[in-house]
Order: C-alpha cells, then sequence, then structure tokens
C-alpha cells in the first residue's frame, strides 16, 4: 500500500478492459481524469467470460481486504455471446448462466462494503464484417455477431435495473454514431481511442448523476496535497518561499 489512501476504482473484466490502457483507452483517460483523486486499478483478463469471473472473484476481491474499493466497473459479456464451438470449448456461455454469473458478481461486490459502488459495462456491438476482414484466423465466421451482443447487453441491463445497479447500455451508446462501423474499432471487437471516447463519456455521466454518499464525481473528490505549494527553502541567502507547483 502507498499512502495517503485514496479511493480505489477497479475495472474489472475481459479484454476491453484489459486494452483499456493503450491506444488512447477509456481507463487510461479515467485515470488520468482522477489523478491525485483516486486509483484507478486495472484487472482486465483478455479472452475471459463471465465464467471465469465468478471462479476468481475472492482472488480479485477478498471481502477481508483492509482497503476495498469506492468503485468497481464491471464488464463482461461479449466473449459469453459467441456461438458455441461444436466441441464445447470456445468462450461461449448459455445466457441462463451468463445472468446468473453476473448476479453472483454483483452480489459478491455489493457484500465488501456498504460504500462499495458499482458501474456495470454492457456487451457493445460488433462489426462483423471487420471481424471477417481481420480475426478471420481467430474467429470462426459468424461465431460473433452483433444481435447476439444485442441479446446479452439486454439481459444485463434488465439483471442491473432488477438488482438496482448502475449499468451503461454500450450496445445502443455506440450505435449513436452514425460512423460507429467504421469509427469504433480496432478489428470489429476491441475499442479504437474513438469508441473508447464513448465508454468514457457513459461512465463519467454516471458517476456525475449518481446519488452516491460520499460523491464518486472528480469535481467533489479533493486532490491530494492541494494546499502544499509552497515550500520554505534554504538559500545562501537565507531561507526563501517558493511555489513547488512551477
Amino acid at each position: 500500500m502507498v499512502g495517503p489512501e485514496r479511493p480505489q476504482f477497479v475495472l474489472f473484466g475481459s479484454s476491453i478492459v484489459q486494452y483499456s490502457f493503450s491506444n488512447h483507452g477509456w481507463g487510461a483517460i479515467l485515470a488520468d481524469l482522477y489523478a491525485r483523486r483516486a486509483d484507478v486499478l486495472l484487472r482486465g483478463y483478455a479472452g475471459w467470460n463471465s465464467r471465469h469471473a465468478v471462479q476468481i472473484l475472492d482472488q480479485v476481491f477478498p471481502k477481508d481486504a483492509a482497503v476495498q474499493p469506492s468503485l468497481v466497473i464491471v464488464y463482461f459479456g461479449g466473449n459469453d455471446s459467441m456461438r458455441p464451438d461444436p466441441d464445447g470449448l470456445g468462450p461461449h456461455v448459455p445466457l441462463p448462466e451468463y445472468i446468473e454469473n453476473m448476479r453472483k458478481i454483483v452480489l459478491h461486490l455489493k457484500s465488501l462494503s456498504a460504500k462499495t459502488r458499482i458501474i456495470i459495462i454492457s456487451p457493445p456491438p460488433v462489426n462483423e464484417h471487420q471481424i471477417r476482414e481481420t480475426l478471420s484466423d481467430t474467429i470462426p465466421d459468424g461465431s460473433r455477431t452483433n444481435e447476439g451482443c444485442r441479446i446479452y447487453s439486454e439481459a444485463c441491463l434488465k439483471l442491473c435495473h432488477e438488482m438496482d445497479v448502475k449499468c451503461i447500455d454500450l450496445w445502443t451508446a455506440m450505435q449513436q454514431r452514425d460512423d460507429w462501423l467504421t469509427a469504433c474499432f480496432t478489428d470489429g471487437i476491441h475499442l479504437s481511442s474513438e469508441g473508447s471516447k464513448i465508454v468514457l463519456k457513459e461512465i463519467l455521466k454516471v458517476i456525475r448523476e449518481a446519488e452516491w454518499k460520499p460523491s464518486l464525481y472528480r469535481k467533489a473528490l479533493p486532490a491530494e496535497f492541494a494546499g502544499n505549494l509552497y515550500l520554505d527553502v534554504d538559500t545562501p541567502n537565507g531561507k526563501i518561499t517558493v511555489n513547488s507547483a512551477i
């Protein structure tokens, strides 16, 4: 633990979380915006689905930890929504199991602390044509579809409403942009800097509008050592006070 203690924001999910600190990603920008106010911690696991997530909840979020996160942003579902492989070894998770896995994740996070807040991001859309062009060697044609993402996104949002958890309808939000198919992805699945801007905008909107006490809105959090701008410095001509921010 490095002090002083700050609020912890944990990003927990699959590749869209893991890669959020690269390519001008939403995680990196969030960390920059909250510099000196909160620590943004990355727990992203590319290729994972909700089944993987529930198996390691106690390790990533131990209930007996001395410090619990103030905010957890969760994303799983894109890999779950893929069509099942004939051999049964792919990342697909049946919709009823996905819903129950997300329920388990939310219940675990709620049990950490009365002040731990949660935002769930629903599966975003995909560009199927771009997937065929760039990922045909790893993703079989037709195994990841926009329709599949819609179904899992709607199920995710419905569960969040039932459990009174803040959620982001990323499937809809991204498609509000006219050029989303060409601007928002690097390969049809993973987000470009433009796609990340949409994620960040939606996260900040939820944080700003949430009636959480204490508020986690950036401007409501104190900047660390904000008053310590002036230092006394010994010089050959005596002690002087300087502005350390210069």
